[in-house]
């Protein structure tokens, strides 16, 4: 329900202000949001799979949640910067190609990481 009314207040602002540069600084706005939904302590635990619960530190999962609400932020300061410092064609390519590239090699990254970890603790189980 949260999303949607953030949905609603957004667009009826972009809307209200025919901004052009609102309407770059809106992800901004959404970065810290998620990043803020982010800083709840576990919150990833929830999407592991249960070899990954079952096998990862309580510290490792938590310190990711964590890692990523710090990317959250740091992609909406960057918007934030680009949306101000640069014309449209920059923030376009930043917004579709920038902010989701880095999400996808955070993203990789992490699963690698959880991968390594759990593969040592299983063989450190069955050792």
């Amino acid at each position: 329900m949260g999303e949607f009314a953030l949905v609603i207040v957004l667009g009826g602002a972009t809307i209200a202000t025919r901004d052009g540069r609102f309407i770059m600084i809106k992800p901004t706005i959404v970065h810290f949001a998620i990043a803020a939904i982010m800083l709840r302590r576990g919150w990833m635990g929830r999407y592991l799979p249960r070899i990954a619960s079952d096998n990862l530190p309580e510290s490792v999962v938590v310190g990711a949640g964590y890692a990523w609400a710090a990317l959250m932020v740091a992609l909406g300061l960057t918007n934030l910067v680009i949306a101000w410092a640069f014309d449209e064609h920059v923030w376009v390519w930043f917004i579709s190609v920038g902010a989701v590239g880095a999400k996808v090699v955070f993203a990789l990254g992490q699963l690698l990481l959880f991968r390594y970890l759990v593969r040592r603790r299983l063989r450190l189980r069955a050792a």
